[in-house]
């Protein structure tokens, strides 16, 4: 009895210890998130000051520099990977005894700013803020990181998207060296620096050096948390094409009183075409333009599962009902879109004429889902502009083309990159599901695929593995626009989220 007992005893105290060091092991990892999240706050600042607009090189060079820097500090070999216009940057780290390669994506590039819009100095000048009694930003002082309320936020160009994510990258890399957490992965870390241009270079560069970049899978540390601010992961994402659109009238700007009533008008001509492109719900009318696309009962639940709150979405959007493209949000985002992302023709406020104005341009976005051949969509909208009775061209018209066509348009267009998709039961899948699940006592929520791009395809399609995105921002951080913004709380969540992954086993 004695020798049945004894082994018995043993393993309840062995599971006692695994389950208190486990539970001992998240304390920790939320104890070392912070406080690493914190120290390399400073650091954090030092990078949201270097300028990152890509159409400027020279200033995209500072980046790289200092990414660079940063990663030979720990570890990492790096590498240039030359483009036409500003290179990639490789970084990578082998470690003992490891069987696979995780391949990590990371963004340094930022949208255009326009500085009249930001309340503050500069959006290079990152500061700290906090909503006082009416519910305003005003920016905070603050002595030390420990003193800030994971409710304040750091306001400066890219601090969600995306140089938030790689301080807490390179701070969950700092926590992991100082604590005897050595992954059983090598990394490589691939740096775009276009991404906000569309990576418009990054096809042939991924083509060019497919040995190079080779791995297992790959992660992406991009992007905002679903709307509730739980852990997310994010299997998929839309790919992008673009279409330029111009009408045009007479050859130069006229006097709408002497020729109003005479000279045709681009802009009402502009309308009217991109308005038949559409029904009243917001369905593109164009035939055959979400052919391929179904929602079959597993991807249903799959959909289902995301905890979407339909009236929060609209209230935060300040819209009475959504397009009826889709019955609920996440349904929306599995089909192709047709978006008109801008227009022009003339001048408006305090530069208003009143002319008839010789051209209007509509810039429109295609956001592309597996199903749909991005070529074949940007035929049927082209076709569709023919049938409305205009001669296409891809440049401007000639006088000869103008005295010819009653109705002409310059028809320009560009496909980005393709989407992407990964199963929820794949080993990626599986592994950082558990990474996060092992740090947060809960399941990440799980986002079959994202309505925004990134330029993952050529990873994908050309390296032949799966990928994952692992968001960690704010959904409000007003990201492409005036006053983008990092909540404190999800700098220091996203360190503990990159330091999970850096310690699960794969």
């Amino acid at each position: 009895m004695r020798n049945i007992i004894k082994p018995f005893a043993l393993a309840i105290s062995l599971l006692f210890t695994f389950i208190f060091g486990f539970a001992q092991r998240d304390i920790n990892l939320d104890k070392l998130s912070k406080t690493y999240a914190d120290e390399r706050l400073p650091l954090f600042l030092e990078l949201l000051s270097i300028p990152n607009d890509a159409f400027y090189p020279e200033d995209m060079e500072q980046n790289i520099r200092w990414c660079e820097q940063q990663f030979g500090q720990r570890g990492f070999a790096t590498q240039r990977i030359a483009t036409t216009h500003v290179p990639l940057l490789m970084a990578e780290r082998k470690h003992p005894k490891a069987k696979k390669t995780v391949l990590i994506y990371l963004q340094l590039d930022g949208q255009p700013v326009d500085s009249t819009k930001w309340f503050q100095e500069s959006p290079y000048t990152p500061v700290i803020k906090e909503k006082n009694h009416k519910g305003e930003w005003k920016e905070a002082t603050w002595e030390s990181a420990d003193s800030l309320d994971d409710e304040m936020r750091i306001f400066a160009r890219s601090a969600s998207d995306a140089k938030g994510p790689v301080v807490m990258f390179l701070a969950a890399l700092d926590a992991a060296a100082k604590n005897n957490i050595t992954p059983n992965y090598n990394i490589k870390v691939i740096m775009d620096f276009e991404e906000e241009l569309g990576s418009p270079r990054l096809p042939d560069a991924v083509t060019r050096n497919a040995e190079l970049l080779k791995a297992d899978m790959l992660i992406i540390f991009d992007g905002p948390r679903h709307i509730s601010n739980q852990p997310t992961l994010t299997f998929g994402a839309r790919g992008i094409a673009t279409i330029t659109l111009t009408t045009y009238g007479p050859v130069v700007p006229q006097h709408s009183g002497h020729f109003g009533n005479y000279a045709p008008n681009p802009a009402l001509g502009l309308s009217k075409l991109l308005a038949g492109m559409k029904d009243d719900e917001g369905r593109v009318t164009i035939p055959g333009f979400y052919d391929g696309i179904s929602i079959d009962p597993k991807t249903e639940k799959i959909l289902r599962n995301v905890p979407d709150k339909e009236n929060e979405i609209k209230k935060r959007l300040q819209i009475v009902s959504a397009d009826k493209v889709g019955s609920y949000y996440q349904e929306a985002i599995q089909y192709p879109s047709l978006n008109i992302r801008g227009m022009q023709s003339g001048w408006i406020d305090e530069k208003v004429r009143t002319i008839i104005p010789g051209w209007a341009r509509a810039e429109l976005d295609v956001r592309l889902v597996l199903e749909s051949d991005p070529e074949r969509l940007i035929r049927l909208v082209k076709n569709h502009v023919a049938s409305q009775g205009y001669y296409i061209t891809d440049t401007e018209p000639t006088e000869q083309e103008r005295l010819t066509h009653e109705k002409i348009a310059t028809f320009t267009s560009e496909i980005s990159y393709q989407s992407f998709r990964t199963d929820f039961d794949s080993e990626v899948g599986v592994w950082l599901t558990n990474a996060l699940k092992n740090a947060f006592g809960e399941d990440p929520i799980r986002i079959r695929m994202s309505g925004g791009s990134i330029p993952i395809s050529p990873f994908v399609t050309t390296l032949n593995i799966p990928a994952v995105t692992v968001p960690t921002v704010n959904r409000d951080n007003n990201q492409h626009s005036p006053n983008e913004n990092l909540r404190i709380g999800n700098y220091r969540e996203g360190v503990k989220t990159m330091l999970a992954i850096l310690r699960e086993k794969l």
